[in-house]
């Protein structure tokens, strides 16, 4: 138990034509720092998750959070990158700087700003999150390399429309009760499984809703060491974390199997000392709803290829024994590139410390774990939280 989460902030998702990357990160640093009691000099450390990848054309954007107050100029301030686990890498590398006693205090900020790209440019940069000598020219970007991955697993296993449709409109039925989701909206089981005009298919078996959000967004939170979070108003600590990079090429590595996102489970929970139902819920990486199926395998809650059988006898509902994604997930909140990782560990915190909001608050919530991912289950990070005061 090396260091806590000791405040947050977290904006609404969605589109935000009259916000820049630089307002964002201004206003969600000024807050979480707010949130944890603490003064803009007491923070030792910086870190900013900022994906971009031709979002913005201010590439340089670390020292925009010292926009927030003239009292953070001179703080070590870095940014860091890892495709679509962005904010958990900035995440962790708080918790380095911490374990390693250069900093107890350290502000994390993700941010993107996505939906003022033309949106082939969009696809054409999220795309940059694969191997592009081998899925460069992939149809539909990277929901076209999901669709590949999503058509595998349905030729191995069998047609899994039912479960995803049902992993959909979960996520978005959890939505409605997240303030900071980018889509507050109940579609339904029979609107999420049948293709028509306004769910059409995307690429291979995957239609709309199976697909997660282009949106804007930020997100922060104060880091400290447990000598300083225990003197804090709050403290969510750090029981367990994992990172595994697995191989960017999937030729080179069975992508139905997610080895990485399973490694870096059993990393986090080894370091916790727990077992997958020990935890009392989790937030997990949906940007496709092949996703989220292919994870309950890899994170130890079903067999391979079995998947379908934790949604569909309800085990990730709401009330159900372990709830996945109580926020909505990436499917309904959002996916501001660099700030989902962060934003993963701040509505945790909430969970844990019982301060969810309305109807999405997991009934005594005691451990949570998060699983974040960059590209096609590359850069995989895990976290175990529990609260300490």
């Amino acid at each position: 138990m090396t260091a806590a989460i000791v405040g947050w902030a977290h904006m609404p998702f969605g589109k935000h034509e009259n916000e820049t990357v630089e307002s964002m990160v201004v206003r969600v640093a000024t807050e979480a720092m707010q949130h944890a009691g603490i003064a803009p000099g007491d923070v030792d450390e910086i870190v900013m998750g900022h994906f971009n990848a031709g979002f913005s054309p201010q590439d340089f954007t670390a020292s925009l959070i010292l926009q927030a107050d003239d009292a953070l100029r001179f703080k070590p301030t870095t940014r860091v990158e890892n495709a679509c686990a962005t904010g958990s890498a900035a995440v962790h590398q708080g918790l380095k700087a911490i374990a390693a006693k250069n900093a107890k205090i350290v502000l994390v900020v993700g941010v993107e700003q996505m939906t003022k790209t033309p949106g082939p440019e969009i696809g054409q940069n999220l795309l940059k999150a694969s191997y592009l000598p081998e899925d460069g020219a992939t149809p539909g970007g990277f929901a076209g390399v999901f669709g590949k991955i999503a058509g595998a697993y349905f030729q191995k296993y069998g047609d899994q429309s039912d479960a995803l449709a049902m992993i959909a409109a979960k996520n978005h039925r959890n939505g409605v009760n997240n303030p900071y989701a980018q889509m507050r909206k109940d579609f339904g089981y029979d609107f999420c499984r049948t293709e028509s005009e306004k769910n059409p298919f995307v690429a291979g078996p995957l239609k709309r809703t199976d697909c997660s959000l282009v949106s804007d967004g930020a997100a922060a939170l104060v880091l400290a060491d447990i000598e300083t979070a225990l003197r804090m108003e709050r403290a969510v600590y750090f029981r367990g974390v994992g990172h595994a990079q697995d191989f960017l090429p999937m030729s080179k590595r069975d992508i139905l199997a997610f080895e990485g996102c399973s490694v870096a489970w059993q990393r986090a929970l080894a370091k916790a000392g727990v077992s997958i139902g020990d935890l009392s819920f989790v937030e997990t990486h949906d940007c496709f709803t092949i996703a989220e199926l292919i994870e309950y395998e890899a994170m130890g809650l079903t067999k391979p290829g079995e998947g379908a059988k934790a949604i569909k006898e309800g085990w990730t509902e709401m009330g159900g024994k372990l709830p996945v994604n109580a926020s909505g997930g990436l499917k309904a909140k959002g996916h501001p590139i660099g700030a989902t990782g962060v934003s993963m560990h701040v509505l945790t915190a909430m969970q844990l410390m019982g301060e969810a909001p309305e109807g999405m608050q997991v009934k005594d919530a005691r451990l949570g774990g998060i699983f974040n991912m960059g590209g096609a289950a590359v850069a995989n990070y895990t976290s175990v939280l529990e609260r300490v005061r």
